[in-house]
């Protein structure tokens, strides 16, 4: 009788003809794995292994030279989704199954499969410190994990931190560290037995502690389910061959982490890296490893529980600031809406404190810009408390409501919380109890990551940023930053943007310069490019982490259009980013257009008489500088002329029309002009212009301002430009 586990060797050695170039035989060994699933007796079984034989059979036809339009099916290259059809997205990028990767999201939106731009981007941004880490896909879970001999990274082990170094004698395998090695002990991953040494990874290891929490409380796998390879009964599993794969949510998709299960072993036989309590447990340190891994290795400069969460999970990351300096900074609804939000299972929450003096660390028993895990929030009698993990598994709070405070833990209170501070007083594992008000004291930022499954659709964009392409800076014009047309129904709720920057480098990642955001605009999806002008709906803050969260309430009475604008303080480099959209309703998430055919970059300048300022001087004006344009020979073309010249003068521009080519058309207009005259910059970004004769001026706004100038004209059809004066 033919078994799972045979089916899954045959797979197996399948794929390891397939990359060992063995046609022929990879076809056979498909064939085969097809023919025996699809003759199990099992039911239950033949339907869990389906989509193997569905992909076996498709990989085994696309060696034989038989091709198929995409399906929605993993195949060795990416793809999203069917053209056609809506289908649901597997995790945050349709390259997982959702029994592993959590609950799926509809795609709201027209376009399913990735664009070759989009390849580009996700191709160039899989190279990561030097080694490269592929989609992750269903086809990757009939991966080999079993060997003659145990498995070595042929990348080689991982760069030490100073700190290792210094008490560093040698990498041990795990099976060298105990006799019966397990990647879990009991039921769930439990979070009191994560001790951080001397790698700077508190946020990691603080992301570590809420999400196993997470897992204990409400029995839904959400960092374990990452961890391959697995059993029967979908559960992670200790790999006596050594090798493990974790998949990690990184730049736009989750992508595949392979390493092998040598720790580093300090001089008096302990582990330099994070670990587990049980001494037989050992999913923190592996996943850890893993990280650091991605990371570039253990010199690690620090994250937070924003970007390490997402990466664990795929979860949304947003910031909420513990106090803020806004006149409507309301502590007590942030207090609220995390409380509600931890408990009900819909987010991950960690804090970090601020910086703090030696004095302040030593009287409070806090660590300056330290991440701590949040395992609960309570309101009491009215106060709100806070129960906190550090990372280090020591030093606890000293002050209200830690184990030291003989005067609020009143029997009522103690019995509430279910806490004892007389038996908490003798063992110190830094878990601690505080109040919100020395919260807000002492921390800085509270770091969320909320359930993707709060949502029913999302859609999501990769693009490239050029670094030649736009202005250094955003302070006058955004007009040929990233935009896209957000359409949204009329409703209750709101739509969550998501703006990720791709890090391929550790350098980058340690000294960040880059600071990114999103505006929005209420201007009905056309382009922007004043960026204040209008003002912008939502003004977005710039910040130097990779992701950027910004919500957009919808309106009950009405459809809307908004204009999302990628916007970058003094951009110096390409930047390659995902642009994310979550909502509980149907929206369209779609690149602002449209594709100019026709791109003329002209110079002129105001010299002497041609310096004529504006209309208000009439005797003068005719005088600045005048271009013809022929516009054909389609029935209408989109247009747009920017202006640029020097900021410390206020420029504008006049169009006028001289012919149409079709008589019988009446012009749109007789002429039309940018308006307000601005420092240094303005446009005319018109639509459904007919064929015809125009003319353009543009001018500074007081005569006699002499300078070099640069006109830009974009169209849809042909423009043929001429200089008449």
């Amino acid at each position: 009788m033919t078994s799972e586990g045979d089916i899954r060797s045959i797979l197996g050695r399948a794929l390891d003809a397939d990359e060992a170039g063995r046609k022929d035989e990879a076809i056979d060994l498909y064939g085969q794995a097809v023919e025996k699933i699809l003759r199990l007796e099992d039911r239950e079984k033949r339907e869990k292994l389906n989509k193997f034989a569905k992909q076996a059979l498709d990989r085994a036809e696309e060696l034989k030279g038989i091709r198929h339009q995409a399906s929605g099916q993993a195949a060795p290259q990416a793809s999203r989704h069917s053209p056609t059809v809506l289908q649901p997205v597997k995790s945050s990028s349709a390259l997982v199954s959702p029994s592993r990767a959590g609950p799926a999201l509809e795609i709201s939106g027209a376009r399913h499969a990735y664009t070759n731009e989009e390849k580009k981007v996700l191709e160039h941004t899989s190279h990561i410190n030097a080694k490269v880490y592929v989609p992750f896909m269903d086809i990757d879970l009939l991966e080999k994990f079993h060997f003659p001999m145990p498995f070595t990274d042929k990348d080689g082990p991982l760069e030490l931190a100073p700190k290792q170094k210094r008490d560093f004698v040698s990498w041990v395998r795990v099976s060298e560290l105990c006799e019966q090695p397990q990647l879990i002990v009991g039921d769930h991953a439990d979070f009191y037995s994560i001790r951080q040494t001397v790698v700077s990874d508190c946020s990691f290891v603080a992301s570590l502690a809420v999400a196993s929490q997470f897992e204990k409380k409400f029995r839904r796998r959400i960092l374990t389910s990452i961890i391959y390879p697995r059993n029967s009964k979908d559960e992670p599993i200790y790999n006596p061959s050594g090798k493990y794969t974790i998949r990690m949510h990184v730049n736009g998709i989750p992508r595949k982490v392979v390493i092998d299960d040598y720790l580093p072993l300090g001089r008096y036989n302990q582990l330099l890296c994070s670990y587990s309590s049980n001494k037989s447990e050992f999913w923190v340190s592996l996943l850890e490893k893993a990280y650091m891994k991605l990371m570039g290795g253990y010199d690690f400069p620090g994250s937070n529980s924003n970007i390490d969460l997402h990466a664990l999970t795929g979860w949304i990351p947003e910031r909420a600031l513990v106090k803020s300096d806004e006149p409507d900074f309301n502590a007590d609804a942030v207090f609220n809406r995390l409380q509600e939000g931890l408990s009900m299972g819909r987010c991950l929450v960690t804090v970090a404190t601020g910086e703090l003096t030696d004095a302040e660390a030593e009287r409070t028993g806090l660590v300056s810009t330290h991440a701590y895990a949040v395992l609960d929030m309570r309101e009491v009698d009215g106060v709100k408390l806070l129960q906190l993990k550090n990372p280090w598994s020591h030093l606890r709070w000293r002050g209200n409501y830690s184990e030291l405070d003989v005067v609020h833990w009143t029997p009522e209170l103690q019995r509430t919380l279910g806490y004892d501070p007389k038996l908490a007083a003798t063992y110190d594992n830094g878990v601690f109890w505080i109040d919100y008000r020395s919260i807000m004291n002492f921390f800085d930022v509270f770091y969320l990551n909320w359930d993707p499954a709060l949502f029913q659709y999302t859609y999501c964009i990769h693009q490239a940023w050029s670094a030649g392409i736009g202005p250094t800076k955003d302070a006058y014009n955004v007009g040929d930053n990233p935009q896209f047309s957000l359409t949204v129904p009329a409703g209750r709720g709101s739509v969550w943007i998501l703006l990720t920057r791709h890090i391929t480098s550790i350098e980058d990642f340690r000294e960040n310069h880059e600071y990114i955001t999103v505006l929005v605009y209420n201007s009905n999806g056309r382009r922007v490019y004043y960026p204040t002008d209008p003002p912008p709906y939502i003004d977005g803050v710039r910040i130097n982490s990779p992701h950027y969260l910004c919500k957009i309430r919808l309106d009950p009475g009405a459809e809307r259009r908004y204009t999302l604008v990628v916007s970058q303080y003094e951009k110096t480099a390409t930047i390659y980013y995902s642009l994310r959209a979550y909502s509980r309703t149907r929206f369209e998430l779609k690149p602002l257009g449209p594709q100019y055919t026709t791109v003329e970059n002209l110079s002129g300048e105001w010299k002497g008489r041609t310096a004529g300022g504006c209309q208000n001087h009439p005797l003068t004006y005719k005088n600045n500088p005048l271009y013809r344009l022929h516009i054909g020979p389609a029935d209408t073309s989109d247009l747009v002329i920017e202006l640029r010249g020097p900021k410390v003068y206020q420029v504008g521009l006049e169009l006028t029309v001289v012919s149409l080519a079709d008589e019988t058309v009446t012009a749109p207009f007789v002429s039309q002009k940018t308006g307000v005259y601005r420092s240094g910059f303005c446009v005319l970004d018109l639509a459904g212009i007919p064929a015809g004769v125009y003319q353009v001026r543009p001018s500074t706004f007081l005569p006699d301002q002499e300078s070099p100038f640069f006109l830009k004209v974009k169209s849809t059809t042909n423009v043929v430009i001429e200089k008449l004066a």
